[in-house]
Protein backbone atom coordinates (compact mmCIF):
# COMPACT_ATOMS: atom_id res chain seq x y z
CA UNK A 1 0.00 0.00 0.00
CA UNK A 2 1.61 3.03 -0.99
CA UNK A 3 0.85 6.62 0.98
CA UNK A 4 1.94 10.10 -0.56
CA UNK A 5 0.78 13.19 -0.58
CA UNK A 6 0.34 15.24 -3.89
CA UNK A 7 0.96 18.62 -4.14
CA UNK A 8 -2.78 19.72 -3.72
CA UNK A 9 -2.90 18.54 -0.14
CA UNK A 10 -4.67 15.40 -0.44
CA UNK A 11 -3.80 12.30 0.81
CA UNK A 12 -3.54 8.95 -1.86
CA UNK A 13 -4.15 5.94 -0.22
CA UNK A 14 -2.96 3.01 -3.44
CA UNK A 15 -2.34 -0.55 -3.32
CA UNK A 16 0.25 -1.75 -4.80
CA UNK A 17 0.22 -5.47 -5.88
CA UNK A 18 2.71 -8.57 -6.06
CA UNK A 19 3.14 -9.34 -9.21
CA UNK A 20 0.42 -12.50 -9.13
CA UNK A 21 -2.47 -10.03 -8.65
CA UNK A 22 -3.87 -7.53 -10.73
CA UNK A 23 -6.12 -5.55 -9.19
CA UNK A 24 -5.59 -1.69 -7.50
CA UNK A 25 -6.94 0.57 -5.12
CA UNK A 26 -6.70 4.06 -5.06
CA UNK A 27 -8.62 6.55 -2.95
CA UNK A 28 -8.14 10.71 -2.61
CA UNK A 29 -9.25 11.72 0.61
CA UNK A 30 -8.71 15.88 0.94
CA UNK A 31 -6.43 16.67 3.74
CA UNK A 32 -6.25 20.40 4.93
CA UNK A 33 -3.04 21.03 7.64
CA UNK A 34 -3.70 21.55 10.93
CA UNK A 35 -0.08 22.00 12.13
CA UNK A 36 2.96 23.58 11.45
CA UNK A 37 4.82 20.48 10.95
CA UNK A 38 2.15 19.20 8.14
CA UNK A 39 2.26 22.27 6.24
CA UNK A 40 6.33 21.47 5.93
CA UNK A 41 5.67 18.16 5.00
CA UNK A 42 3.40 19.29 2.18
CA UNK A 43 6.22 21.83 1.08
CA UNK A 44 9.29 18.95 1.80
CA UNK A 45 7.20 16.72 -0.96
CA UNK A 46 7.25 19.15 -3.43
CA UNK A 47 10.73 19.32 -3.61
CA UNK A 48 12.12 16.15 -2.39
CA UNK A 49 11.39 12.50 -2.65
CA UNK A 50 7.77 11.12 -1.75
CA UNK A 51 7.05 9.65 0.80
CA UNK A 52 5.64 5.95 0.68
CA UNK A 53 3.78 3.00 2.79
CA UNK A 54 4.13 -0.58 1.67
CA UNK A 55 2.03 -2.84 3.39
CA UNK A 56 1.78 -6.62 2.23
CA UNK A 57 -1.85 -7.14 4.02
CA UNK A 58 -3.13 -5.35 1.00
CA UNK A 59 -1.67 -6.03 -2.35
CA UNK A 60 -1.19 -10.16 -1.65
CA UNK A 61 -3.09 -12.46 -0.69
CA UNK A 62 -0.43 -15.13 -0.75
CA UNK A 63 1.97 -13.36 1.78
CA UNK A 64 4.01 -14.62 3.97
CA UNK A 65 2.32 -14.65 7.42
CA UNK A 66 5.63 -13.13 9.37
CA UNK A 67 5.00 -10.52 6.74
CA UNK A 68 1.78 -9.58 7.39
CA UNK A 69 0.73 -6.62 9.32
CA UNK A 70 4.58 -4.79 8.81
CA UNK A 71 4.70 -1.52 6.81
CA UNK A 72 7.11 -1.12 5.11
CA UNK A 73 8.44 3.09 4.76
CA UNK A 74 10.99 3.68 1.94
CA UNK A 75 11.96 7.08 0.16
CA UNK A 76 12.40 7.06 -4.13
CA UNK A 77 13.24 9.44 -5.90
CA UNK A 78 12.14 10.31 -9.50
CA UNK A 79 15.18 9.27 -11.16
CA UNK A 80 15.41 6.20 -8.89
CA UNK A 81 12.89 4.06 -10.35
CA UNK A 82 14.85 3.46 -13.28
CA UNK A 83 15.69 0.23 -12.29
CA UNK A 84 19.46 -1.46 -12.10
CA UNK A 85 22.42 -0.79 -14.31
CA UNK A 86 22.01 -2.12 -17.62
CA UNK A 87 25.26 -3.28 -18.12
CA UNK A 88 25.18 -5.31 -14.89
CA UNK A 89 22.02 -7.28 -16.60
CA UNK A 90 23.54 -8.08 -19.31
CA UNK A 91 26.90 -9.28 -17.72
CA UNK A 92 24.01 -11.24 -15.25
CA UNK A 93 22.23 -12.38 -18.58
CA UNK A 94 25.31 -13.77 -20.06
CA UNK A 95 27.05 -15.73 -17.38
CA UNK A 96 23.34 -16.98 -17.24
CA UNK A 97 23.20 -18.17 -20.73
CA UNK A 98 27.14 -19.94 -20.21
CA UNK A 99 25.89 -21.88 -17.43
CA UNK A 100 23.09 -23.25 -19.26
CA UNK A 101 25.58 -23.65 -22.22
CA UNK A 102 27.45 -25.72 -20.25
CA UNK A 103 24.61 -28.39 -19.04
CA UNK A 104 25.16 -28.62 -15.43
CA UNK A 105 24.13 -31.97 -14.95
CA UNK A 106 26.73 -33.31 -17.21
CA UNK A 107 29.48 -31.10 -15.04
CA UNK A 108 28.05 -32.30 -12.27
CA UNK A 109 28.39 -36.42 -13.45
CA UNK A 110 32.03 -35.07 -14.66
CA UNK A 111 33.27 -33.71 -11.26
CA UNK A 112 32.05 -36.42 -9.32
CA UNK A 113 33.31 -39.18 -11.53
CA UNK A 114 36.91 -37.61 -11.42
CA UNK A 115 36.36 -37.18 -7.74
CA UNK A 116 35.39 -40.60 -7.11
CA UNK A 117 38.90 -42.08 -8.81
CA UNK A 118 41.03 -39.86 -7.24
CA UNK A 119 39.60 -40.91 -3.53
CA UNK A 120 39.81 -44.25 -5.01
CA UNK A 121 43.69 -43.63 -5.79
CA UNK A 122 44.11 -41.93 -2.48
CA UNK A 123 42.58 -44.19 -0.45
CA UNK A 124 44.52 -46.65 -1.76
CA UNK A 125 47.57 -45.08 -1.38
CA UNK A 126 47.41 -42.89 1.53
CA UNK A 127 50.89 -42.87 2.56
CA UNK A 128 51.88 -41.06 -0.58
CA UNK A 129 49.31 -37.74 -0.18
CA UNK A 130 50.79 -34.62 -0.25
CA UNK A 131 49.48 -31.51 -0.13
CA UNK A 132 50.82 -30.38 -2.95
CA UNK A 133 48.82 -32.33 -5.44
CA UNK A 134 45.58 -30.59 -4.80
CA UNK A 135 46.40 -28.08 -6.98
CA UNK A 136 47.48 -30.67 -9.49
CA UNK A 137 44.14 -32.20 -9.01
CA UNK A 138 42.01 -28.96 -9.17
CA UNK A 139 43.67 -28.08 -12.76
CA UNK A 140 42.62 -31.23 -13.88
CA UNK A 141 39.38 -31.18 -13.04
CA UNK A 142 38.82 -27.59 -14.78
CA UNK A 143 40.32 -29.65 -17.71
CA UNK A 144 37.66 -32.02 -17.90
CA UNK A 145 34.90 -29.55 -17.44
CA UNK A 146 36.62 -27.49 -20.16
CA UNK A 147 36.52 -30.79 -22.43
CA UNK A 148 32.52 -31.48 -21.44
CA UNK A 149 31.85 -27.98 -22.38
CA UNK A 150 33.44 -28.47 -25.64
CA UNK A 151 31.52 -31.33 -25.98
CA UNK A 152 27.99 -30.07 -24.88
CA UNK A 153 28.77 -26.72 -26.69
CA UNK A 154 29.25 -27.90 -29.83
CA UNK A 155 26.73 -30.18 -30.16
CA UNK A 156 24.38 -27.20 -28.99
CA UNK A 157 25.93 -25.17 -32.27
CA UNK A 158 24.97 -27.99 -34.62
CA UNK A 159 21.58 -28.71 -33.02
CA UNK A 160 19.92 -25.35 -33.14
CA UNK A 161 17.25 -26.57 -34.93
CA UNK A 162 16.54 -29.35 -32.97
CA UNK A 163 16.79 -28.21 -29.90
CA UNK A 164 14.25 -25.34 -30.54
CA UNK A 165 11.54 -27.86 -30.50
CA UNK A 166 13.08 -30.52 -27.85
CA UNK A 167 14.80 -28.55 -25.40
CA UNK A 168 13.98 -24.70 -25.87
CA UNK A 169 15.23 -23.43 -22.67
CA UNK A 170 19.01 -23.99 -24.31
CA UNK A 171 20.54 -20.36 -24.81
CA UNK A 172 21.47 -21.19 -28.05
CA UNK A 173 17.79 -22.22 -29.36
CA UNK A 174 16.01 -19.31 -26.68
CA UNK A 175 18.16 -16.61 -28.47
CA UNK A 176 20.21 -15.95 -25.23
CA UNK A 177 23.41 -16.73 -26.92
CA UNK A 178 24.41 -16.01 -30.32
CA UNK A 179 26.14 -18.67 -32.21
CA UNK A 180 28.93 -16.73 -32.53
CA UNK A 181 29.59 -16.28 -29.03
CA UNK A 182 29.66 -19.96 -28.43
CA UNK A 183 31.96 -20.68 -31.31
CA UNK A 184 34.35 -18.59 -28.90
CA UNK A 185 33.73 -20.15 -25.78
CA UNK A 186 33.88 -23.86 -26.98
CA UNK A 187 37.23 -22.76 -28.86
CA UNK A 188 38.35 -20.93 -25.63
CA UNK A 189 37.30 -24.53 -23.30
CA UNK A 190 39.21 -27.02 -25.93
CA UNK A 191 42.57 -24.81 -26.07
CA UNK A 192 42.16 -23.98 -22.00
CA UNK A 193 41.68 -27.81 -21.55
CA UNK A 194 44.60 -28.69 -23.74
CA UNK A 195 47.11 -26.32 -22.33
CA UNK A 196 45.96 -27.63 -18.55
CA UNK A 197 46.61 -31.14 -19.67
CA UNK A 198 49.48 -30.91 -21.73
CA UNK A 199 51.60 -28.63 -19.32
CA UNK A 200 50.94 -31.39 -16.30
CA UNK A 201 50.13 -34.59 -17.24
CA UNK A 202 52.28 -35.50 -20.21
CA UNK A 203 52.26 -36.86 -23.76
CA UNK A 204 49.60 -40.16 -22.99
CA UNK A 205 47.13 -38.22 -20.77
CA UNK A 206 46.91 -35.83 -23.51
CA UNK A 207 46.36 -38.27 -26.25
CA UNK A 208 43.28 -39.46 -24.58
CA UNK A 209 41.93 -36.13 -23.93
CA UNK A 210 42.45 -35.38 -27.52
CA UNK A 211 40.59 -38.34 -28.34
CA UNK A 212 37.73 -37.83 -26.05
CA UNK A 213 37.39 -34.20 -27.75
CA UNK A 214 38.02 -35.87 -31.48
CA UNK A 215 34.91 -38.57 -30.55
CA UNK A 216 32.84 -35.37 -29.22
CA UNK A 217 33.29 -32.78 -32.25
CA UNK A 218 32.44 -36.08 -34.60
CA UNK A 219 29.55 -36.99 -32.77
CA UNK A 220 27.75 -33.49 -33.65
CA UNK A 221 29.79 -31.65 -36.63
CA UNK A 222 29.11 -32.93 -40.16
CA UNK A 223 29.68 -34.52 -42.40
CA UNK A 224 30.26 -37.33 -40.43
CA UNK A 225 27.50 -36.52 -37.21
CA UNK A 226 28.17 -39.58 -35.79
CA UNK A 227 24.74 -38.83 -33.51
CA UNK A 228 22.87 -40.01 -36.68
CA UNK A 229 23.81 -43.88 -36.66
CA UNK A 230 21.98 -44.99 -32.97
CA UNK A 231 25.00 -47.82 -32.55
CA UNK A 232 27.53 -45.15 -33.41
CA UNK A 233 26.26 -42.42 -30.97
CA UNK A 234 25.95 -44.55 -27.83
CA UNK A 235 29.36 -46.32 -28.53
CA UNK A 236 30.53 -42.77 -28.39
CA UNK A 237 28.80 -41.16 -25.37
CA UNK A 238 29.81 -44.98 -23.17
CA UNK A 239 33.63 -44.57 -24.44
CA UNK A 240 34.27 -40.60 -23.41
CA UNK A 241 31.60 -40.58 -20.52
CA UNK A 242 32.97 -44.52 -19.11
CA UNK A 243 36.30 -45.29 -20.42
CA UNK A 244 38.12 -42.33 -21.14
CA UNK A 245 36.81 -40.31 -18.11
CA UNK A 246 37.47 -43.16 -15.44
CA UNK A 247 40.63 -44.77 -16.64
CA UNK A 248 42.40 -41.26 -17.77
CA UNK A 249 41.71 -40.07 -14.40
CA UNK A 250 42.64 -42.78 -12.87
CA UNK A 251 45.98 -43.03 -14.85
CA UNK A 252 46.57 -39.63 -14.11
CA UNK A 253 46.21 -39.86 -10.62
CA UNK A 254 48.73 -42.54 -9.73
CA UNK A 255 51.07 -41.00 -12.13
CA UNK A 256 50.84 -38.13 -9.82
CA UNK A 257 51.82 -40.16 -7.29
CA UNK A 258 54.80 -41.67 -8.83
CA UNK A 259 53.12 -44.58 -9.33
CA UNK A 260 52.85 -47.02 -12.68
CA UNK A 261 49.18 -48.19 -13.91
CA UNK A 262 47.67 -50.94 -12.53
CA UNK A 263 44.48 -52.68 -13.13
CA UNK A 264 43.03 -53.94 -9.85
CA UNK A 265 39.13 -55.68 -9.07
CA UNK A 266 37.70 -52.43 -7.50
CA UNK A 267 39.07 -49.78 -10.59
CA UNK A 268 38.55 -52.86 -12.81
CA UNK A 269 34.84 -53.06 -11.71
CA UNK A 270 33.68 -49.29 -11.67
CA UNK A 271 35.31 -48.30 -15.04
CA UNK A 272 33.23 -51.68 -16.45
CA UNK A 273 30.22 -50.16 -14.26
CA UNK A 274 30.19 -46.87 -15.50
CA UNK A 275 30.63 -47.76 -19.24
CA UNK A 276 28.02 -49.84 -18.73
CA UNK A 277 26.07 -46.85 -17.14
CA UNK A 278 26.77 -44.59 -19.79
CA UNK A 279 25.65 -46.95 -22.51
CA UNK A 280 22.38 -46.24 -20.59
CA UNK A 281 22.75 -42.99 -20.43
CA UNK A 282 22.94 -43.08 -24.01
CA UNK A 283 20.49 -44.88 -24.96
CA UNK A 284 18.17 -43.29 -22.99
CA UNK A 285 19.17 -39.45 -23.58
CA UNK A 286 16.79 -39.30 -26.68
CA UNK A 287 13.63 -40.53 -25.03
CA UNK A 288 12.85 -36.84 -24.02
CA UNK A 289 13.99 -35.79 -27.74
CA UNK A 290 11.36 -38.17 -29.18
CA UNK A 291 9.33 -35.47 -31.23
CA UNK A 292 12.41 -33.19 -32.56
CA UNK A 293 14.30 -36.06 -33.56
CA UNK A 294 10.97 -37.29 -35.12
CA UNK A 295 10.59 -33.91 -36.91
CA UNK A 296 14.00 -33.77 -37.84
CA UNK A 297 14.50 -37.06 -38.99
CA UNK A 298 17.31 -37.87 -36.58
CA UNK A 299 17.26 -42.10 -35.95
CA UNK A 300 17.69 -42.83 -32.70
CA UNK A 301 16.93 -46.29 -31.06
CA UNK A 302 14.07 -44.03 -28.99
CA UNK A 303 12.49 -43.28 -32.69
CA UNK A 304 12.91 -46.91 -33.78
CA UNK A 305 12.24 -48.68 -30.81
CA UNK A 306 9.49 -46.89 -28.96
CA UNK A 307 9.34 -45.00 -26.14
CA UNK A 308 8.16 -48.13 -23.64
CA UNK A 309 11.37 -50.58 -25.24
CA UNK A 310 14.19 -48.25 -24.84
CA UNK A 311 12.99 -47.23 -20.92
CA UNK A 312 12.88 -51.48 -20.35
CA UNK A 313 16.67 -51.75 -22.28
CA UNK A 314 17.95 -48.94 -19.92
CA UNK A 315 16.21 -49.90 -16.82
CA UNK A 316 17.32 -53.75 -17.60
CA UNK A 317 20.88 -52.92 -18.45
CA UNK A 318 21.17 -51.21 -15.17
CA UNK A 319 19.71 -54.37 -13.48
CA UNK A 320 22.15 -55.96 -14.72
CA UNK A 321 24.99 -53.53 -13.32
CA UNK A 322 23.21 -53.77 -10.37
CA UNK A 323 23.38 -57.52 -9.89
CA UNK A 324 26.97 -57.81 -10.95
CA UNK A 325 28.17 -55.49 -8.24
CA UNK A 326 26.02 -57.56 -5.71
CA UNK A 327 27.53 -60.94 -7.12
CA UNK A 328 31.49 -59.22 -6.92
CA UNK A 329 30.83 -58.30 -3.46
CA UNK A 330 29.60 -61.93 -2.73
CA UNK A 331 32.22 -63.68 -4.17
CA UNK A 332 34.99 -61.50 -3.94
CA UNK A 333 34.85 -60.27 -0.07
CA UNK A 334 38.70 -59.91 -0.28
CA UNK A 335 38.67 -56.75 -2.85
CA UNK A 336 35.29 -55.45 -1.96
CA UNK A 337 33.39 -54.14 1.14
CA UNK A 338 30.34 -56.26 1.29
CA UNK A 339 28.47 -54.03 4.25
CA UNK A 340 28.61 -51.42 1.61
CA UNK A 341 28.37 -53.15 -1.71
CA UNK A 342 24.91 -55.39 -1.31
CA UNK A 343 22.91 -53.23 0.69
CA UNK A 344 23.61 -49.75 -1.75
CA UNK A 345 23.26 -51.71 -4.64
CA UNK A 346 19.58 -53.53 -3.70
CA UNK A 347 18.34 -50.23 -2.96
CA UNK A 348 19.40 -48.67 -5.93
CA UNK A 349 18.05 -51.49 -8.15
CA UNK A 350 14.84 -51.11 -5.87
CA UNK A 351 14.49 -47.36 -6.49
CA UNK A 352 14.95 -47.96 -9.98
CA UNK A 353 12.59 -50.10 -10.48
CA UNK A 354 9.66 -48.62 -8.56
CA UNK A 355 10.95 -45.46 -11.06
CA UNK A 356 9.89 -48.18 -14.32
CA UNK A 357 7.12 -48.80 -12.92
CA UNK A 358 5.88 -44.91 -12.24
CA UNK A 359 6.69 -44.37 -15.68
CA UNK A 360 4.72 -47.81 -17.01
CA UNK A 361 2.13 -45.98 -14.75
CA UNK A 362 1.81 -42.59 -16.05
CA UNK A 363 1.66 -44.26 -19.35
CA UNK A 364 5.03 -42.61 -20.78
CA UNK A 365 3.64 -39.00 -21.05
CA UNK A 366 6.47 -36.26 -21.56
CA UNK A 367 6.47 -35.25 -18.16
CA UNK A 368 7.27 -39.24 -16.86
CA UNK A 369 9.55 -39.65 -19.21
CA UNK A 370 11.80 -36.26 -18.40
CA UNK A 371 11.61 -37.52 -14.73
CA UNK A 372 12.91 -41.34 -15.70
CA UNK A 373 15.55 -39.83 -17.67
CA UNK A 374 16.43 -37.60 -14.70
CA UNK A 375 16.15 -40.21 -12.21
CA UNK A 376 18.68 -42.15 -14.38
CA UNK A 377 20.98 -39.13 -14.51
CA UNK A 378 20.59 -39.14 -10.51
CA UNK A 379 21.16 -42.98 -9.82
CA UNK A 380 24.63 -42.10 -11.51
CA UNK A 381 25.46 -39.52 -9.27
CA UNK A 382 24.77 -41.57 -6.12
CA UNK A 383 26.82 -44.43 -7.89
CA UNK A 384 29.82 -42.11 -7.91
CA UNK A 385 29.30 -41.68 -4.35
CA UNK A 386 29.75 -45.16 -3.30
CA UNK A 387 33.08 -46.11 -5.45
CA UNK A 388 35.86 -44.31 -3.43
CA UNK A 389 34.74 -46.45 -0.18
CA UNK A 390 33.47 -50.31 -2.05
Amino acid sequence: MELSLSHSSSLTISAVTAPCNTYSIQTKIPVKPKCKSFELLLKCSKKGPSLGLYSSRIGSKHAPKRSQGRNFIWASSDIGAAGSDPVLNKVSAFKDACWRFLRPHTIRGTALGSVALVGRALIENSNLIKWSLLLKAFSGLVALICGNGFIVGINQIYDVGIDKVNKPYLPIAAGDLSVQSAWSLVIFFAVTGLLIVGLNFGPFITSLYSLGLFLGTIYSVPPLRMKRFPVAAFLIIATVRGFLLNFGVYYATRAALGLSFEWNAPVAFITTFVTLFALVIAVTKDLPDIEGDRKFQISTLATKLGVRNIAFLGSGLLLVNYTAAILAAIYMPQAFRRNLMIPAHLMLASCLIFQAWVLERANYTKEAISGFYQFIWNLFYAEYAIFPFI
